[in-house]
């Protein structure tokens, strides 16, 4: 389960950035998922500290750190960072979707009254408030590009700052969560479009998708890049750490972490952004290995949080043996509820859609695209 926090707190940062992408530095190729990612980035901070509550005994007392703050506790920063983030985002889909709003508004039935209590009662529109929204939410997009950063660094500084863990406590630790957060962001991003589209019937926005999946490379390289340089400083070093790590690497995490992480979840995704990006293919064969590449890195994602996370705590005290732990199926932090947590922002999205829609530009396949804004 405490694998998940930081799992979807990454995804959050990831789309936030591909959304600010689009509102501040005007990728405009990117404009078929602009709606769709700063909608996932909010939906996905929603249940980002789900999985942390979860996991304590007492979630209640989650609320004291912003009640009695304690400007010294790294914990208490989280809360803080994570509560103006979430003001920032949703403030940004107000004024990036006024205008939805208000025409849902102008209808009848519940969804209408819902659009007018988002809108505080207030449908007004012409060129000058349209203006105004536009300048709002690409100032309101640039203040959130550091705060993402940071909503995601902290993550690793919380891991990072653990000198007691040798596996945790790197200087880099924070780095690579932000890159690795990136990293799923995109591919969350690319899996779920192309799933969307494939089950509506829509035509894939190229230029959108190619754009994606050579970010997506880039983006994966420096992380798979950092997440090396990590291990092989320690490895130079030759402190009596390693010789704990060097074994757990061996002989606790050589599947999950050697294997699978970096042999088979990120060398074949590697390869398959690589060559899409560098020559010249047909769509549907270019979509097949966007596709498979941008969800094989969600899941080497997630084994790089497992791998720390989980590996981390498998050390013992005394640095002279390891410890087991796999989850169970159906345990109140097992498997099941996992799976629960993670699948639904995905829910929550698809009624985001109902009411507001999240993917304006589709076209169906063999249609012609409208060209609206």
């Amino acid at each position: 389960m405490i694998v998940l926090y930081p799992y979807i707190t990454g995804l959050v940062a990831g789309a936030f950035i591909v959304s600010s992408l689009y509102h501040v530095f005007g990728r405009t190729e990117l404009r078929a998922v602009a709606r769709f990612s700063l909608a996932s980035a909010f939906v996905f901070l929603l249940f980002a500290p789900l999985p942390l509550l979860m996991h304590l005994g007492q979630p209640q007392r989650a609320f004291n750190i912003m009640i009695t703050p304690n400007f010294s506790s790294a914990m208490a920063g989280f809360g803080f960072i994570y509560a103006g983030y979430l003001i920032v985002v949703v403030m940004e889909i107000w004024f990036v979707m006024r205008h939805s709003f208000i025409e849902r508004a102008r209808g009848a039935g519940p969804i209408a009254w819902l659009c007018r209590i988002i809108l505080l009662g207030n449908a007004h529109e012409d060129d000058a408030t349209r203006a105004a929204d536009h300048r709002i939410a690409r100032f309101l997009a640039g203040l959130g590009i550091p705060m993402a950063c940071l909503l995601h660094g902290y993550v690793g500084f919380l891991f990072g700052s653990l000198k007691a863990n040798p596996w945790w406590s790197t200087p880099l630790m924070f780095v690579i969560f932000i890159f690795s957060a990136i990293v799923s962001g995109i591919a969350v991003l690319i899996f779920h479009y192309m799933v969307v589209a494939r089950l509506n019937g829509w035509r894939l926005d190229q230029p959108c998708v190619r754009s994606l999946a050579k970010y997506l490379w880039g983006f994966m390289i420096i992380a798979v890049a950092l997440e090396l340089l990590e291990v092989m400083s320690i490895a130079y070093k030759q402190t009596e750490e390693w010789e704990v790590l060097g074994m757990l690497i061996r002989e606790k995490l050589f599947v999950s972490y050697v294997v699978l992480q970096y042999l088979v979840f990120s060398l074949i995704p590697f390869f398959l952004l690589g060559i899409n990006s560098l020559f010249s293919l047909r769509d549907r064969v270019a979509n097949a290995m966007v596709w498979t590449a941008a969800t094989m890195l969600l899941v080497q994602v997630l084994l790089m949080r497992w791998n720390v996370v989980v590996g981390g705590q498998l050390v013992s005290k005394s640095m002279r043996g390891f410890t087991d732990y796999f989850p169970g199926l159906w345990e109140k932090e097992g498997i099941a509820v996992a799976v629960v947590i993670f699948t639904l922002p995905f829910g929550i999205l698809w009624v985001f859609n109902k009411i507001v829609p999240l993917f304006p530009e589709a076209v169906p396949r063999g249609g012609s695209a409208s060209g609206t804004k």
